[in-house]
């Protein structure tokens, strides 16, 4: 059964969340991430709930209806130090100052070589890495969607890791972690009930 969640006014949350020891550390230095946290506070954003003490997981983050989305979701993680990886098309990271950009962030390159698709190349980061979350958004798109992409269920699915479920919520400014979803056998089952659980909340030009 999935429990109703209720919209959180900014003065119950904090600007960003504490580490747990288990999670991937970014590289990032103090410098950077005292930046993003006054971003972060000069933009009114705080979040919300608390990071899962786990080395490895597919954080998937909904609803995303802007660019913004992605560029709140970086602020966060580097206010707090996590390191989120993304796999990116190899074409952009053959541009010198965007592929310094990409891998200091994150970003990895997706190779493309016959047989080895994307998920492969991502199931198998999970599975090599000592500590790894990866990033994914589910809609796959800025527009509303009737149905979400199963690539984020069958890489958590594939690689036997939680997934992390994060809701940007505009109206209030809140970035919030929900708790951790472990996967079942019943793919529609999971991804109708990590829906349902992203009801309340509001991106920038629509929910979910």
């Amino acid at each position: 059964m999935t429990h109703a969640h209720h919209p959180e006014t900014p003065a119950e949350a904090s600007i960003i969340l504490p580490m747990p020891p288990q999670a991937p550390r970014a590289g990032t230095r103090a410098w950077e991430r005292r930046v993003a946290t006054w971003v972060l506070r000069a933009g009114g954003w705080r979040m919300r709930g608390a990071l899962p003490d786990l080395p490895k997981a597919v954080l998937i983050a909904a609803p995303h209806s802007s660019n913004w989305d992605g560029i709140w979701i970086y602020f966060a993680a580097t206010a707090m130090g996590l390191d989120i990886s993304i796999l990116g098309k190899e074409v952009l990271f053959k541009i010198p100052v965007l592929n310094f950009v990409l891998r200091r962030y994150g970003g990895i390159p997706a190779v493309a070589a016959v047989g080895d698709t994307m998920f492969d190349q991502t199931v198998r980061l999970l599975l090599q890495s000592d500590r790894c979350w990866v990033g994914i958004a589910p809609e796959g798109t800025r527009k509303q969607v009737a149905r979400w992409r199963i690539g984020f269920w069958k890489i958590a699915s594939a690689a036997d890791v939680p997934i992390v479920p994060v809701y940007l919520h505009y109206p209030d400014k809140v970035i919030g972690v929900m708790p951790v979803f472990h996967t079942s056998g019943n793919m529609q089952a999971d991804i109708a009930q990590l829906r349902e659980s992203y009801r309340p909340w509001q991106g920038k030009h629509h929910g979910i």
